[in-house]
């Protein structure tokens, strides 16, 4: 009977004590993958919103910006001295033009007597070198009316009349998505203009960013004080059932976050072009070119939804081998430990707790997932450099924001512990395997 309490009481605070720390990495696995999703969302929202066809592919947006720099231009226009001096000397020749136009038109040779009257007349009376002499004092004038304050309101709303004309002329089909799509946003996040939506959009996203790092941290460290647990208690063999089957609790939350996570970002974009018009920039920010965000469920729904046969089964075949046959082998390794006297030599256990590792694919998801950050990384900064820009009146600088995300970590550690598991479950006596 004090054999029998010697051996229940430390097995039920071995489980009291591993329940609360699963627990604790199940709770951190949940916050991870609630602010993963978070993360998504919000950057889906930021790359619509941003995306490159409301931006620099569109023509309203450039309608706009240039008019506002027209407009200024307009509107803040003086004449300084030189140009004044210039203007004279161009009013001053135009008139003398007018001038030896109207005296050739009078000397023309005249038929009727009406018209030889006027003729002589006019060369009684009018002087043409008295009048070009007077040339200057008249363009002086006319400079001076169009640079009082009424001739220049009244040039400046012509000018300004003509300009909202070619505005209302030139559109594209961009304009009613843009608004449609950045009032339902703006509404979403509670902001009204561009500069709160950037700003608000920033603050979420480091938040969300250094909280989910916490979580994974504490998640792995979870993991490892089990782990640590097998290092105090190897020779307690009267406890390694418990520990076990507790162990593989922890390895199957870590497989559940690993794979509903965010494992990679895909994140290429214009960070600004800056055009020169009239001394003026006209400027685009942080303009999207490409954004996809993925968990391992994500790529398998993505798959699967596609109407292409080799893409399903691509979308199956890592389900099975990533997924399903995963949890199946430690369901196997569980029933081992558990049932051990029962179960020891029944084939289908043995099978799926020993065997069934080779067909385990999570090992090689791993490297795939890595080779493909390096592929579409080294790729994307190729393309990108090229789009860089540095002219005097044309610049642009590109920017690569893709990133492996905590799922792909998660997911490392789950592969990492299940081997420990294996190795630990080829030393559990007295199974031999």
């Amino acid at each position: 009977m004090k054999a029998t309490r010697k051996t229940i009481m430390p097995n039920i605070l071995l489980t009291v004590g591993l329940s609360l720390l699963l627990c604790g990495e199940a709770w951190f696995g949940y916050r991870i993958s609630t602010l993963s999703s978070q993360q998504q969302e919000i950057k889906t929202d930021y790359s619509v919103s941003n995306n490159i066809t409301f931006g620099i592919l569109s023509v309203d947006q450039w309608r706009e910006k240039m008019a506002a720099v027209v407009d200024e231009k307009v509107n803040q226009f003086n004449m300084t001295a030189w140009q004044k001096k210039e203007l004279q000397k161009k009013v001053a020749k135009q008139l003398n033009t007018l001038v030896d136009k109207a005296v050739a038109e009078v000397n023309k040779p005249q038929k009727s007597i009406g018209g030889k009257l006027k003729k002589l007349a006019f060369n009684a009376v009018v002087d043409p070198e008295e009048i070009k002499a007077e040339v200057p004092n008249f363009a002086a004038t006319i400079v001076d009316k169009i640079n009082k304050p009424a001739s220049k309101k009244r040039l400046k709303g012509i000018i300004n009349t003509k300009i909202d004309q070619l505005k209302k002329e030139t559109f594209d089909n961009t304009e009613p998505a843009s608004v449609t799509v950045k009032r339902h946003i703006y509404k979403k996040y509670h902001v009204d203009n561009t500069a709160a939506f950037e700003k608000k959009i920033n603050l979420q996203l480091s938040n969300i960013r250094k909280l989910m790092y916490i979580y994974t941290f504490g998640m792995i460290g979870c993991v490892l004080l089990a782990l640590c647990l097998w290092l105090l208690l190897k020779k307690q063999v009267r406890l390694h059932t418990a520990l076990y089957i507790l162990s593989l609790l922890f390895a199957f939350v870590l497989l559940l976050v690993g794979v509903t996570s965010t494992i990679i970002e895909v994140d290429a974009r214009i960070q600004s072009l800056n055009f020169t018009l009239l001394d003026e920039k006209l400027a685009f920010n942080n303009q999207v070119l490409f954004f996809q965000s993925k968990s391992i469920t994500g790529i398998i729904k993505s798959l699967v939804g596609q109407p292409k046969p080799d893409a399903v089964l691509v979308g199956v075949l890592i389900l099975l081998f990533v997924i399903i046959l995963p949890v199946l082998r430690m369901m196997g390794k569980g029933i081992l430990i558990w049932g051990r006297e029962k179960y020891a030599e029944n084939k289908l256990v043995r099978f799926l707790a020993l065997d069934l590792g080779k067909w385990d694919m999570a090992n090689v998801m791993v490297v795939g997932i890595g080779m493909t950050y390096i592929g579409l990384n080294g790729i994307l900064q190729s393309q990108l450099s090229d789009l860089n820009i540095k002219e005097e009146l044309l610049s642009t600088v590109t920017q690569n924001n893709s990133s492996l995300q905590p799922g792909y970590y998660i997911f490392i550690a789950y592969v990492a512990y299940v081997s420990v598991l294996s190795l630990i479950l080829k030393r559990i006596k007295p199974i031999e395997v």
